[in-house]
């Protein structure tokens, strides 16, 4: 899988994957969101974002293709991530997730109540109405 900025040409195909795995989409034009996408067979395989929130970076919509799981392209992805957000000089990077707390916790994410998310990250769309509340709260100091 080959990694690079996402384009604004890549956002259909962006937005498709993130619909397919149940992830939100409502707000991708957002320009404080940074994506990576992994590429494989000339076709978006992946994607990751970063939402800048102050001095914090929100996680955003971690996904690789379905056929394509399992082979470590997540992980790729997220190191991307911390990249990225280390870069844009944001940390720690927050997340929320429904699925994928075990994946998180195996690259050093630790839970944290909702409302220890710094101000800035809990007044994003995703945490205020795009993601329910039941979702897990985790963060790392990147």
């Amino acid at each position: 899988m080959d990694l690079r900025v996402a384009v604004p040409a890549d956002r259909a195909s962006i937005a498709a994957l993130l619909a397919q795995t149940g992830l939100p989409v409502d707000d991708l034009d957002d320009p404080a969101i940074a994506f990576v996408v992994g590429e494989a067979q000339g076709l978006i395989a992946g994607v990751v974002g970063v939402q800048d929130c102050g001095d914090a970076g929100l996680l955003r919509s971690l996904a690789v293709r379905a056929d394509l799981r399992g082979g470590g392209h997540g992980t790729v992805l997220l190191r991307a991530a911390e990249t990225l957000a280390r870069a844009r000089g944001r940390s720690p990077l927050v997340l929320l997730t429904q699925t994928a707390e075990a994946f998180f916790a195996r690259h050093g994410y630790r839970v944290i109540p909702r409302g220890e998310a710094p101000a800035s990250v809990r007044a994003s769309a995703e945490f205020r109405a795009l993601c329910p509340a039941s979702a897990t709260c985790m963060a790392k100091d990147v």
